[in-house]
Order: C-alpha cells, then structure tokens, then sequence
C-alpha cells in the first residue's frame, strides 16, 4: 500500500516562502520512493484569509512586515519589502488559493505557488488582486481569460471552501503542515526550515509496516 504525503500551504504564507529551499531539496530526497510509488505528494490548500477588499489595518501590517524580517534573518529569505508601501495590502489570500486550485486541473499547481510568490515577495506585486494573478497564470502557460472564468466558478462552487474544511479536518491547521497518510493512518510531520533530513527520517518511519 502506497503512502500519500500531505503538503498544506498558503500561497501567500511568507513561512511558506521561507520553507520553499528545504521543501524542494525535501522533494528531491523523496523522489526514489516517489518513483517506487512508496509515496506520493498532494498538496493542500490551508486557506490563510477569506475574500476581502478591505485595506489591510496598520498594526496588522505592521505585524507582517515584522514576521518577514524575522523569516529573513533565521533563513535567509529574500524578501522585497517595498511591497509594504508600492502596494494596498488587504488580509484575502483565498484568491491566491483559487489560482492554485485551478492551476492544479492542468498540472501546473507547483509552478503557480511558485509563480504567486515570485509575484508577491520577489516584485512587490499584490496577489489578492485578480490582474496579478492572471499575470501569474499567462506566466506558466495558462489562458487568462479561461483562468479567470475558472477562478469565478471555482468560487461560485466553493470548493476551495471545500478543501480548507477537509484540511481542518485533519488537524492542518497552520502553514506549511506536512502529514502522511497511509491507509487510514494519519501521522504529521514536524516542519524543518532547515535540515530536509529529519523529515525525510520522520516520513520513512511513518510508512514502515507496522510490526505484528
């Protein structure tokens, strides 16, 4: 019996950013078993901030632009920071999480993530926006037109909704989460911003049969 790695994110989570260098070398060092189909990856959408065109308050920001420094100076993320004044930020990721939900039905999940948080800490662009993210979408090969009638039913339907409420259900409830689920056998996955190989470890120890 397989095993499914369960990755649960946020776009525009900037630990998520800050997790991105170890995520991919944790990817890299799964790939043997990934390609033994002793595991697979699915990723997750958390869902950080419903829908919203409220400015985002002071203090609120104030608190984000902190928690960038501080993911800056433990990891050594690049941020631009010039986001914080070019910018209206507002406290709505669900957007940004559609994008990834409909980047998923063509494959292309893992490039948008990537695509929204080059946009957003790299180039200061705002992703709760639509324009933004329909830049992000032509980016990696996507039509922007059909990737916005997507994102509208996509919302219409709720199932981004849907998802977060399947995520809460099992207990991933702050971004990243990682768990394993084999059979019906759910086992998370301490994050490591730094060091892949203890949950490298954690994982293999979390798939091995169960002695009788």
């Amino acid at each position: 019996m397989s095993a499914t790695l369960i990755y649960c994110y946020d776009p525009m989570c900037s630990w998520c950013w800050g997790f991105k260098p170890t995520w991919t070398a944790l990817q890299k060092a799964l790939q043997p078993m990934i390609e033994s189909k002793e595991i697979l990856i699915d990723y997750m959408l958390g869902g950080l901030a419903v829908d919203s065109n409220e400015p985002m308050p002071m203090p609120m920001q104030t608190m984000l632009h902190g928690t960038w420094e501080r993911i800056s100076d433990q990891l050594g993320t690049e941020f631009n920071f010039n986001f914080w004044t070019e910018c209206q930020p507002r406290r709505s990721t669900y957007p940004a999480c559609r994008a990834c939900f409909v980047a998923r039905d063509q494959n292309l999940e893992a490039e948008m993530v990537l695509a929204i948080q080059e946009a957003y800490y790299l180039k200061a662009k705002n992703p709760s926006d639509v324009d933004t993210l329909s830049d992000c979408a032509e980016h990696i090969g996507l039509n922007p037109i059909e990737f916005q009638k997507a994102m509208q039913h996509t919302k219409d339907q709720g199932l981004l909704e849907k998802e977060i409420s399947s995520a809460r259900s099992l207990g991933l409830n702050s971004f990243p989460s990682l768990a394993v689920l084999k059979g019906d056998k759910l086992t998370h996955i301490q994050i490591d911003y730094k060091d892949p190989m203890t949950m490298l470890n954690n994982i293999k120890a979390a798939i091995q049969p169960t002695p009788r």
